[in-house]
């Protein structure tokens, strides 16, 4: 790869790098986190239900994935349970695959 090429890649990857790492700037205030707020098992229900949510969103605009305020990790961690273990990332069946060798 030539140098112009790399300045012509550099300046097309600036402003993704730009907005990711102000993205990364972002957090919750303190103060909207309530001692009631979404914790873990919501977080898990949250998750399973993740597509359903997802379709009403598009037409409702009361329905939200993802609840804000929550507190923080937990509520993150359960959500991740229910949508990968219990949800969309579940695998409900078993796959088998059969392997073919040829002798000879």
């Amino acid at each position: 790869m030539n140098a112009r090429a790399r300045i012509s890649t550099l300046r097309r990857l600036a402003p993704l790098a730009l907005a990711a790492s102000l993205s990364a700037c972002a957090h919750q205030v303190g103060s909207a986190v309530q001692p009631a707020a979404p914790g873990f098992l919501l977080g898990v229900w949250h998750g399973f239900i993740f597509p359903v949510a997802w379709i009403l969103s598009l037409f409702l605009p009361d329905v939200a994935v993802y609840a804000v305020p929550n507190n923080g990790g937990w509520y993150d961690f359960g959500y991740f349970i229910g949508i990968v273990f219990l949800g969309v990332g579940s695998h409900r069946g078993s796959k088998t695959v059969y392997v073919r060798t040829r002798r000879g």
